[in-house]
C-alpha cells in the first residue's frame, strides 16, 4: 500500500466509531486506534464497574487518540449503571421539576463519572419535543413536549457536561419526538411543515448550537419537507443546509447508529457509511451488532468512494479536522471534581408527584405489569424494591386478576406500571385490579398519560433506581 493509499485509509477510519463485545478491548482495536481509527462506542456490555472501565480506556488511549463516546442520558438509557440502574432520574423527570439548576447539576455529575472512567463524549442530551404520546423510543428520554422548556433543559444539561470536558452530543437531529415508530426497526417520518419543524423541533437544536454543543447526532427520521423519503442521516438538505447553512453549526455531526434497519434495511451498512458522510457527517457510530469484518468493508467502501468520485477527499479531511479540534477540546481543560450522586435522588424526588391518598401500608403485595424493554434502552433492571414488600412480577397477556386479588386480601395492594398509555393489556389489567380494590395504589414509572378513575396514584417519570428509591420514600413515610 502507497503512502497515499495508506493516508486516505487513515482518513477513512477516522470517520469511525465500532464497537466491540466484552470488558477489555480486542487486538484489532488497538490495531486499528495505531492505524487512525476515530473511537468506539461502548455499551452495557462493555461495563462492569469504574475500575474496570477506566482500565479499559487507559488501553484505547494507550493505542491512539479515540473518541471513547457511550450512551449516558440518567434514567431510563444508562451504560455506566446498565447492570442495576442509574442513580439519576432522566430527562423527563427533570423537564417535570423544571429547575435549569437542577438539570446542569445532575449532568454535571454524570459527566464528572464519565470522565473519572475516561470517557470523553457522551450521546445526550436528548433534545427531542416528544409531542407524541405513544413515541416508541423517546418518552421519558425527552425533557418534555413543549419547544422552549426542552430547549433549555437541552442547554443547561450540554452546559454540566461540558463543564467538566466531557463533549455533550445533541440528539436526534432534526427531531426525533413526533414519531410513531422505532427507527431501530424502520424510518418513521415526520411529516410536518418547515414552519412546524421550526417552531418546534429545531428550537432546541437551535439553542444548543448557540451555547456551543460540541457534536450533534443525526436521526434516521425522514423529514418530506426536507429530506422526502431518505432518513436525515443520509440527507444533504438536512446536515448540510440545514443544520450548518440555517442554523450555523460547525461542530461535529455523529450519526446515530448505522446498524439500525433504518439504514441497514434501506442502503446497507457501508452504502450507509458512505451517503452519509458524504450528507455531512463527521463520525459514524457502527452500533453494536457490526463485526471487524464489517469495518473492513466499510473503510474499503469509503476508499473505493473517494477514488470513484463519489465522495469527495475534501469531505474527509474536513470530518478529520472537525474531530481534530474536538480530540483538542478534550486536553484543553480539567475535569471537575464530582458531585456527589445524590443529587440524582433529590432530582427524582423533586420529580415524583401523587394524587389521591396513600394507605400505611400491611404486609403488601407488589404487583410489577412487566413491559418490554426498547432496543435503546435494553435491559436495564426497574421496578420498585420495596422493602418487606412482597414483589411478584406478571406479563399481562398471562395474568390471572382473581388470583392476584386472592392473594392480596387482606394486604396492601401496590400496582406498578411504566408506560401504561402504550399498552392495551396493561391497562385492562390494572383497572380489573382497581375496580376490586379502591384502595389500591397505582405507580407510574413512566410517562404518566393514563391513570385509573380512581386509586392513589404516583407518577415518578422514569424507571431508574433513584425514581424508584424516590416512590418508596412516599410510601414508607
Amino acid at each position: 500500500m502507497s503512502q497515499s493509499d495508506r493516508g486516505l485509509r487513515r482518513l477513512a477510519a477516522g470517520t469511525l466509531l465500532v464497537a466491540f463485545q466484552g470488558t477489555t478491548a480486542p487486538d484489532w482495536v488497538l490495531r486499528e486506534l495505531e492505524a487512525g481509527l476515530g473511537g468506539v462506542t461502548l455499551f452495557g456490555f462493555n461495563v462492569a464497574d469504574p475500575a474496570q472501565l477506566s482500565a479499559l480506556t487507559t488501553a484505547l488511549k494507550a493505542a491512539g487518540e479515540p473518541v471513547i463516546s457511550l450512551d449516558e442520558e440518567g434514567g431510563d438509557v444508562t451504560r455506566l449503571a446498565y447492570h442495576i440502574g442509574s442513580p439519576y432520574p432522566g430527562n423527563a423527570a427533570l423537564g417535570a421539576v423544571d429547575d435549569v439548576e437542577l438539570t446542569y447539576r445532575v449532568y454535571r455529575a454524570i459527566g464528572s463519572e464519565l470522565a473519572a472512567c475516561g470517557v470523553n463524549l457522551d450521546m445526550a442530551p436528548d433534545a427531542d419535543v416528544n409531542t407524541a404520546d405513544d413515541n416508541p423510543v423517546i418518552g421519558t428520554r425527552s425533557f418534555g413536549n413543549d419547544a422552549a422548556l426542552v430547549a433549555r433543559h437541552t442547554v443547561a444539561a450540554l452546559q454540566g457536561l461540558q463543564s467538566v470536558n466531557v463533549a455533550a452530543c445533541v440528539k436526534h437531529f432534526p427531531g426525533h419526538g413526533a414519531t410513531r415508530v422505532d427507527s431501530h426497526l424502520a424510518v418513521p417520518v415526520v411529516d410536518v411543515p418547515l414552519d412546524v419543524l421550526r417552531e418546534r423541533e429545531l428550537v432546541p437544536f437551535h439553542a444548543a448550537i448557540k451555547a456551543g454543543a460540541k457534536s450533534v447526532m443525526t436521526a434516521h427520521v425522514a423529514v418530506p419537507v426536507i429530506t422526502g423519503d431518505q432518513p436525515a442521516t443520509l440527507s444533504a438538505a438536512a446536515l448540510t443546509e440545514l443544520l450548518r447553512g440555517e442554523l450555523g453549526y460547525d461542530g461535529v455531526v455523529v450519526t446515530d447508529a448505522l446498524d439500525m434497519h433504518a439504514i441497514t434495511k434501506s442502503v446497507g451498512l457501508a452504502g450507509g457509511a458512505v451517503r452519509t458522510l458524504a450528507a455531512g457527517s463527521d463520525l459514524l457510530c457502527l452500533g453494536p451488532l457490526p463485526t471487524y469484518d464489517d469495518v473492513r468493508q466499510i473503510i474499503a467502501e469509503i476508499v473505493a468512494a473517494v477514488g470513484e468520485g463519489r465522495l469527495p477527499l475534501s469531505r474527509l479531511e474536513e470530518a478529520a479536522a472537525r474531530v481534530a479540534d474536538l480530540r483538542a477540546w478534550f486536553g484543553s481543560g480539567t475535569a471537575g471534581a464530582a458531585e456527589a450522586s445524590v443529587v440524582g435522588l433529590d432530582a427524582a424526588r423533586r420529580a415524583v408527584t401523587v394524587t389521591g391518598a396513600t394507605a400505611t401500608l400491611l404486609n403488601p403485595l407488589v404487583i410489577e405489569i412487566d413491559t418490554p424493554p426498547t432496543i435503546a434502552v435494553g435491559d436495564v433492571p426497574w421496578g420498585l424494591a420495596l422493602p418487606s414488600a412482597e414483589t411478584v412480577r406478571v406479563k399481562p397477556s398471562d395474568a390471572d386478576a382473581e388470583e392476584l386479588l386472592e392473594r392480596a386480601a387482606g394486604r396492601s395492594l401496590v400496582v406498578v406500571v411504566k408506560d401504561a398509555h402504550r399498552y392495551e393489556e396493561s391497562r385492562t389489567l390494572v383497572s380489573r385490579l382497581v375496580a376490586a380494590r379502591a384502595d389500591t395504589t397505582v405507580i407510574e414509572m413512566g410517562l404518566p398519560i393514563w391513570r385509573p378513575e380512581s386509586a392513589a396514584y404516583i407518577a415518578t417519570y422514569g424507571a431508574a433506581r433513584a425514581n424508584a428509591q424516590a416512590a418508596v420514600e412516599l410510601l414508607t413515610a
